[in-house]
């Protein structure tokens, strides 16, 4: 029995990274403007259904040489930082104008390792992201190349993107590359090739047929491909390699063109439950009352009204035990405020946040998304 592929609208929440080869000209140093064109009406069909689109972009180094006009060849460092500069300014602006004509609005983020490998810093990058997809915008995501260095860079977009995705709980990631996906051996090397539609799980078969790092085998940035796969799919989140030399490559897949998919057998928001539950070590424990309790078993939020007392130091992120006051296991979940926070506002109601904090913070002390109940 065949494994049934995936169809594009299916999909509430999408992310598509383009790398610098299929929005640059790197011959002329030109973008490819009609490309992106192309592209964007496919996202603002897809973003018509109701569905949400975020990009992973490349370019802005690419885009900043040609403005600046440098010479062809390798960049130190500095060169590539302050090429990024001018280019981000370029790259902003060219999704913004493409995808205000189709009626939606870009907002550009760029993040660094740090900011998906750092708390604090994730949960500042995913709220601002999952604001701007309430507004109904695109958010145009690139790694910041003007203070990335050699030591904390993601060195490519594929795992950037996958990471991007796995922050956002997004259901698929659609690398647009210049090869139309996951072959089980090199294309044009003589030796008959053929394209490997659905990969159920990445084996070290797989793996192999991506070649090793470095070497003539490795086409196309296939092994970075595969290990965004690992990333994405270790998540619940869907991948597909397609090729992105088409005109309109997202209908193209939604269309049943050629192209590989990677599936996983779990969704986002049970992988991320699944993480919380069992690979975080809690930081500290809330003890509730039995309304709270009720409340919870429900399927609502915990707010500060219903914790009575806490143990513990953490801080916004970490994960903690939620109890009863007997002390019985409830829950566990990702606490939205510091310990120093939290016991200025325990037992007190939500809208006395702003007052006693002095900041308007989050109503919830732990939002449902970020609690797994004990047992389930």
């Amino acid at each position: 029995m065949s494994t049934r592929v995936p169809a594009l609208p299916d999909f509430r929440r999408i992310v598509v990274k383009v790398g610098s080869s299929l929005l640059v000209d790197s011959s002329a140093g030109r973008l490819r403007e009609e490309w992106l064109r192309a592209l964007c009406e496919d996202i603002a069909w897809l973003h018509g259904g109701k569905r949400d689109l975020l990009a992973v972009s490349s370019g802005s180094i690419a885009l900043g040489r040609s403005v600046l006009k440098l010479p062809r060849g390798a960049l130190a460092l500095e060169d590539s930082q302050a090429a990024a500069a001018v280019g981000q300014i370029a790259l902003a602006r060219i999704w913004a104008e493409n995808l205000g004509t189709r009626g939606i609005t870009a907002g550009q983020i760029l993040v660094t390792l740090g900011d998906t490998e750092e708390r604090r810093r994730y949960l500042n990058a995913r709220s601002t992201i999952d604001r701007l997809l309430e507004w109904k915008s695109v958010p145009v995501i690139n790694e910041n190349d003007t203070v990335a260095t050699t030591e904390i860079r993601y060195g490519d977009n594929d795992r950037l993107a996958a990471r991007v995705a796995t922050m956002v709980s997004a259901d698929l990631l659609v690398l647009l590359s210049d090869i139309d996906g996951l072959y089980d051996a090199p294309p044009g090397s003589g030796v008959a090739a053929n394209l490997i539609p659905v990969v159920e799980r990445i084996t070290p078969e797989i793996e192999s047929m991506a070649g090793a790092s470095g070497s003539e085998l490795s086409r196309g940035g296939m092994v970075t491909k595969i290990e965004a796969g690992k990333i994405a799919t270790t998540a619940g989140t869907h991948m597909v390699i397609a090729s992105g030399k088409t005109m309109h490559p997202l209908r193209a897949i939604a269309d049943g063109g050629r192209c590989t998919w990677f599936l996983t057998p779990a969704n986002p928001v049970t992988a991320r439950k699944k993480w919380i539950a069992g690979a975080l070590e809690p930081k500290g424990t809330l003890h509730i009352d039995a309304g709270a309790v009720a409340a919870l078993r429900r399927g609502a939020s915990l707010l500060p009204a219903g914790v009575k007392r806490f143990e513990g130091t953490f801080q916004r992120g970490d994960a903690v035990t939620v109890r009863d006051l007997d002390g019985a296991e409830i829950a566990r979940g990702l606490v939205a405020y510091d310990a120093e926070d939290a016991m200025k506002i325990v037992g007190r109601s939500s809208a006395d946040i702003l007052t006693i904090l002095g900041f308007s913070g989050r109503t919830e002390m732990i939002h449902r998304d970020d609690l797994v109940l004990s047992g389930r």
